[in-house]
């Protein structure tokens, strides 16, 4: 049974930072893809915010380049470094995880939800003066 804890979530002023964990267990995969998602207020799906897989390839949402790290400890420990928050990061920010094939990021983009079939119950952050 796979079980994913997020955990690190909080209300911080703009430009100050917050980093974000995820332990995952059960994960028993070769190839993996591990993942941070959001879901901003008033909107009803998750966006991708960043992923990395196995090998250590990441990729990045255009508005968190430069500000967020995603970095992982093989496939049970999961960050998410977020610097220079800013007010519209403010949301519920999701760990996922998944097995990757060999499939992954072609006919979809890598941050997409569809290539992760497992996830946490959220951590919310909060971004305002």
């Amino acid at each position: 049974q796979v079980q994913l804890v997020e955990s690190g979530g909080g209300s911080v002023q703009p430009g100050r930072s917050l980093i974000l964990s995820c332990t995952a267990s059960g994960l028993d995969f070769g190839t993996y893809v591990l993942g941070w998602f959001r879901r901003i207020p008033g909107k009803e799906v998750e966006e991708g915010v960043a992923t990395i897989d196995e090998g250590d390839r990441s990729f990045y949402a255009d508005d968190v380049k430069g500000r967020f790290t995603i970095s992982h400890i093989n496939a049970n420990k999961v960050y998410l470094q977020m610097n220079s928050l800013k007010p519209e990061d403010t949301a519920s920010y999701y760990c996922a995880a998944g097995y990757r094939s060999a499939a992954y990021g072609t006919y979809a983009s890598p941050l997409a939800p569809q290539w992760f079939g497992y996830w946490g119950q959220g951590t919310q952050v909060t971004v305002s003066s």
